[in-house]
């Protein structure tokens, strides 16, 4: 006789070891997708094939699985670039340039960038989700870029700035950017190019923070 056929387990009894991982991606998707608000634990879990009691044996409530979402996904891509500027041995101006490249692969152009919008949208109704994402992300965001362009001052290699505000400013145009993909985009008649994009935006930070190169002396003798 032949063996009784086995019928296949439910994605959750097959993959335990997986489940946070796939549970988080399909938060990641939802969240994006429809916002903190208007997702639902239901869905997120019929779309991680597993039941919403296992999501509980996971995540306490939303906010813990945002904030999972958050440690799981942004976390990585500021230690990489931390990384990066802790070892990078060239000169800021490159250093710059790899930050940024290295953003837009790992994060700008995924759906990693709809969290910054997320968080913009819903900072109002949700302000203890603001002032996490703030301290664990912005603030190591800025934390970076900062000792990047401080990095370039003490070296010779920039012109003096103030600092602490041309952070901010260094930084606003990728978030801008990040955020028009996930709202305004969809309404342009010509897509915006982001690595266009990104290289007038380079060309205008790192020319602004060029340090001008001292006037050349005169060696012609003046005639008596």
């Amino acid at each position: 006789m032949n063996a009784p056929e086995k019928k296949p387990q439910p994605r959750w009894a097959r993959r335990k070891d997986a489940r946070p991982e796939e549970i988080i991606a399909a938060a990641l998707d939802l969240f994006v997708e429809r916002g903190f608000a208007a997702t639902r634990l239901d869905d997120v879990a019929a779309r991680a094939g597993v039941s919403k009691g296992t999501l509980y044996l996971y995540f306490e409530n939303k906010e813990d699985l945002f904030k999972a979402v958050v440690r799981g996904n942004v976390l990585p891509v500021l230690q990489h670039g931390e990384d990066l500027v802790e070892k990078f041995s060239g000169s800021s101006a490159d250093l710059l340039r790899q930050l940024v490249r290295g953003w837009w692969e790992m994060t700008g152009s995924t759906k990693i960038a709809g969290i910054p919008k997320l968080v913009i949208a819903e900072a109002g109704n949700f302000p203890d989700l603001a002032k996490f994402y703030y301290d664990e992300v912005i603030l190591r965001a800025l934390s970076m870029f900062r000792r990047v362009l401080q990095r370039g001052c003490d070296a010779g290699e920039f012109r003096d700035v103030d600092v602490d505000h041309l952070v901010r400013v260094a930084l606003a145009p990728l978030v801008m950017l990040a955020v028009w993909r996930h709202s305004f985009a969809c309404c342009e008649h010509e897509q915006l190019q982001p690595q266009r994009y990104l290289d007038v935006y380079l060309d205008m930070l790192l020319n602004g923070l060029r340090k001008p190169q001292a006037p050349e002396k005169s060696h012609a003798r003046k005639k008596s």
